[in-house]
């Protein structure tokens, strides 16, 4: 009862705060984090100062325990709801043989999806019109299977790239839900076979899914029968390398198969996304990914790297 509560004011909240912070054409989240950063600098700093050490040390507790509680109420509670492998009228447990019959099956759809869509003059996947593949994410949000999603759909576009972009390089992070204002934050410096995708993704904590391999799950349905190719081979390419990395420790020598299957597009799209997280490598991505393994497992959630919730989801949804 307290769950359907927390999600009936998510609905609320979600739809006002997307109509208030929807029309700022940057991240006003990100300046929200930027101004509580200063704030907890200054304070910080005056925490040494004997004069100013009890206010100071007061105003950082009071302004924890607010950012805390909003949110708990906004986005927090959110993690009780009921999982969606539990909506899934099949819910055995993912195999590796499973995995294999669908990870060839996305081989070809990438083969295929890959040949419709545009490069740069390496080679090399590029978006085109990133509206266009916004607005579909959003009409696909409308025909997502009832029985997985009953929630509402503003339609409102509020996907906005993130102001810490420079930094996101370095962290692994691809994108994020800003609770307070509802924005779906993506780093718009990725190698564009993760944005349509890592958009899906955080339009599907918009809509309400807060674990992140549900999340990743509701992406890809928005996605994989998108009319957009865009869109559709991101999301595809991500099912392919989420259901390798699934494989990879059972069978690595099937995993290499697949991966000299890949068509040359595929395998150039492939080199530079390594060139990219090979470049961006180092203290802070080690750093923000133990932080956000800490993080997932605290809202009861697998760690950052782990892929088998997910696989779990699709292998039970395809019914392989």
């Amino acid at each position: 009862m307290m769950v359907s509560f927390f999600e009936r004011f998510f609905e609320f909240q979600k739809n006002a705060h997307q109509a208030i912070f929807s029309w700022v054409s940057f991240s006003f989240g990100d300046l929200l984090y930027i101004l509580t950063g200063i704030f907890l600098l200054y304070h910080g700093v005056a925490l040494f100062k004997k004069r100013k050490r009890h206010s100071s040390l007061l105003a950082v507790l009071i302004g924890i325990n607010i950012f805390y509680f909003l949110y708990q109420i906004f986005w927090g509670m959110l993690y009780f709801q009921v999982p969606i492998i539990k909506k899934l009228s099949s819910q055995k447990e993912p195999t590796t043989e499973k995995a294999k019959i669908l990870a060839l099956e996305y081989l070809e759809k990438c083969k295929k999806t890959r040949s419709l869509v545009k490069e740069d003059r390496n080679g090399i996947f590029i978006i085109t019109d990133l509206r266009a593949v916004q607005k579909e994410i959003l009409a696909r949000q409308t025909s997502l299977p009832k029985n997985i999603s009953g929630k509402k759909v503003p339609e409102i576009n509020s996907f906005k790239p993130s102001l810490f972009k420079k930094v996101m390089n370095f962290t692994g992070i691809l994108g994020y839900y800003n609770p307070f204002t509802a924005e779906a934050q993506y780093n718009s410096q990725l190698p564009n076979t993760y944005i349509p995708f890592t958009s899906a993704h955080e339009s599907s904590h918009q809509l309400g899914f807060a674990r992140e391999q549900e999340a990743n799950f509701v992406g890809y349905l928005i996605g994989v029968d998108s009319k957009n190719p865009e869109l559709r081979y991101s999301t595809e390419y991500f099912t392919l390398k989420s259901l390798l990395n699934f494989i990879v420790e059972e069978d690595p020598e099937f995993v290499k198969s697949v991966l000299r299957n890949y068509s040359l597009p595929m395998k150039r799209d492939r080199a530079y996304e390594k060139t990219f997280v090979l470049k961006h490598q180092g203290v802070l991505d080690d750093f923000f990914g133990f932080t956000n393994n800490l993080f997932l497992k605290s809202n009861q959630q697998e760690g950052s790297v782990t892929y088998s919730y997910f696989i779990n989801l699709l292998l039970n949804y395809e019914r392989v």
